[in-house]
């Protein structure tokens, strides 16, 4: 008996210490304080785990970024826009065709003309870019303008301070190797063509390669295009020296030679194409296949270049006195010139002023025209010239009130 009363006695205090400890592990298991020990175990390992990833990434980016293979490393694009309108309003004596030759030879261009450049630094003093164009003037021959195109592509690198090359497979005009002016997007205009400088640094010459060369107070520049347009090529050399005289004088000399025309009827090449070595061509009336050198060149259609003198000074910070003149080499007694005076104030309001034309001879004046205006500056983006243009131009007088809105970014 007494067995048996010890038995139950022992399931009794078996029972009760399970009840204690059930009763103990709940209210472990309820303790705030284990709780937050518990979840900061938890998270502690957790970021633990966020470090060990952060630290993968950070050697991972450090391998790209000390990495040599990658010329664009660290580089970032810009972007340099400008929107330019101009308006005229043309009084004639008589509208008819001379009087519009006039306005043409002028440079009077009414339209919208807008224009994007993107360029990117790379190898740490070099440059790559791309230029977009989109107009509506009134040269254009379409009314509704063109839409937004790739205009040109360049490559410039710079050794130092002394010397830099140009590459420029399409879209290249000379004013880009102008070594008296930069080599940037942003060009302060009058109201026509006669600001910009010698017509030769604006014409269209397809593809150029060049290099500047500076030493001291004087810039040479040297290149060399290649334009091609359906069935005919023809190369163009470019020469310029600038001498940089005291009290901020800018004396260039400028030479363009053209060479002639290679003309061919049966083949249709790239602008960058130029062939060389013997091509056949089988004649009418014979039998047997006549071989001449390269292609053959259209002598109706040689091509002559021309020379020109620049002359620039910086009368003070805004102010700025230009002159040129230009001399074909086909006709040395037609001469273009121009005189420019101009007040770039990026305060409320400038001015300008610009003489030019055209003579053959001391007492031919061809064309002879005359502007003048003032620039009002809303902001630093937005520009507007309102003036007036006069022009005379053989026997036809236009006189032309002009505004001209220019917006750069």
């Amino acid at each position: 008996m007494d067995s048996i009363t010890s038995a139950v006695e022992n399931l009794k205090g078996f029972a009760q210490d399970l009840f204690k400890g059930r009763k103990s592990s709940s209210s472990y298991s309820r303790n705030p304080i284990e709780i937050l020990k518990r979840l900061q175990r938890e998270s502690f390992s957790d970021l633990m785990k966020l470090r060990d990833r952060q630290d993968k990434v950070e050697r991972l980016l450090t391998f790209y970024k000390t990495s040599k293979g990658n010329p664009f490393q660290e580089s970032s694009t810009h972007l340099r826009a400008e929107v330019d309108l101009l308006g005229a309003v043309l009084l004639m004596s008589k509208v008819d065709e001379e009087h519009w030759d006039g306005v043409g030879r002028a440079g009077i261009r009414t339209g919208v003309d807008s224009r994007f450049r993107f360029q990117t630094t790379v190898r740490d003093n070099d440059s790559v870019g791309v230029e977009f164009v989109a107009n509506q003037k009134s040269d254009n021959g379409d009314p509704f303008g063109t839409s937004l195109s790739l205009s040109k592509l360049f490559y410039k690198a710079n050794a130092g301070d002394w010397f830099s090359a140009t590459a420029i497979p399409f879209g290249a005009q000379f004013r880009d190797f102008d070594a008296a002016s930069d080599f940037s997007l942003k060009e302060e205009k009058g109201l026509t063509d006669l600001s910009l400088g010698p017509p030769l640094l604006h014409q269209h010459n397809g593809g150029a390669i060049g290099v500047t060369v500076r030493k001291s107070n004087i810039i040479a520049s040297l290149a060399q295009s290649v334009c091609g347009m359906r069935y005919e090529h023809w190369l163009s050399t470019f020469g310029q020296v600038v001498c940089q005289l005291p009290m901020g004088i800018k004396l260039s000399f400028l030479g363009l030679h053209r060479g002639p025309k290679l003309a061919s009827s049966n083949a249709r090449l790239g602008a960058l194409a130029i062939p060389i070595g013997r091509v056949s061509r089988r004649v009418e009336d014979a039998d047997r296949p006549v071989e001449a050198y390269s292609l053959p060149v259209t002598t109706s259609n040689l091509e002559g270049g021309s020379i020109a003198l620049k002359v620039e000074s910086e009368l003070d910070e805004y102010r700025r006195l230009a002159g040129w003149i230009e001399m074909k080499e086909a006709d040395p007694k037609h001469l273009q010139w121009a005189v420019n005076l101009a007040d770039n104030s990026e305060d409320v309001f400038g001015w300008g002023m610009t003489l030019g034309g055209t003579v053959e001879g001391p007492r031919n004046w061809d064309q002879f025209q005359v502007e003048s205006y003032v620039k009002f500056n809303l902001g630093r983006r937005l520009s507007l010239k309102p003036g007036v243009a006069y022009v005379v131009d053989g026997n036809s007088r236009t006189l032309a009130p002009v505004l001209r809105s220019h917006w750069s970014l």
